[in-house]
């Protein structure tokens, strides 16, 4: 039985929820998202909580009524709240700067990267060495996130390259003479 899905997600102020067939949509002040449902789970809204029953006892009714309710749950707060990734870039000469829509990102290579920024996502630099990029939906904020990361990991011996603010390096010694 799932731990997750057992437990009605709560719908915050503001964020209205509805479902239209097998689409979930939410919208709040941040914007809209929409979920396909699928054959294996029932979803129903009422008193200000979506509550998510499986349809069935087989393992796969199992696995998506815990993975239907976090994604319901991803929703509502990403229209509300919002979600947000906060990034370093650590090394000389490493530097990152936003030029109309390009995140444009110096990372010792013999030339910038420059990244696209997506629809629906906001990406900021507070500092040449800082990049923070917020979004609606989880999966997207993640994944550009992880893109920009991409491009120059942090190495284990110096701890240069692009790495999370709250990411531990696990630092390692260099050669002994």
């Amino acid at each position: 039985m799932s731990r997750v899905g057992k437990y009605p997600v709560p719908v915050p102020a503001g964020v209205t929820v509805a479902v239209e067939g097998k689409t979930l949509t939410a919208k709040g002040k941040l914007g809209q998202l929409s979920l396909a449902l699928t054959d294996a789970v029932e979803v129903e809204v009422a008193d200000n909580q979506v509550a998510v029953k499986p349809l069935g006892s087989d393992r796969r009714a199992r696995t998506l009524w815990g993975t239907t309710r976090s994604l319901i749950n991803g929703m509502c707060i990403g229209v509300s709240t919002g979600f947000s990734k906060s990034m370093e870039i650590t090394g000389t000469g490493y530097r990152a700067a936003i030029q109309g829509s390009d995140l444009v990102l110096s990372l010792g290579f013999s030339h910038e990267i420059r990244y696209p920024v997506p629809a629906g996502i906001k990406i900021t630099c507070e500092r040449p060495t800082a990049i923070k990029v917020e979004g609606v939906d989880k999966q997207q904020v993640g994944q550009v996130a992880a893109e920009i990361r991409g491009y120059r990991g942090p190495e284990p011996y110096k701890g240069k390259g692009v790495r999370y603010t709250d990411e531990v390096i696990l630092r390692k010694e260099g050669k002994k003479k």
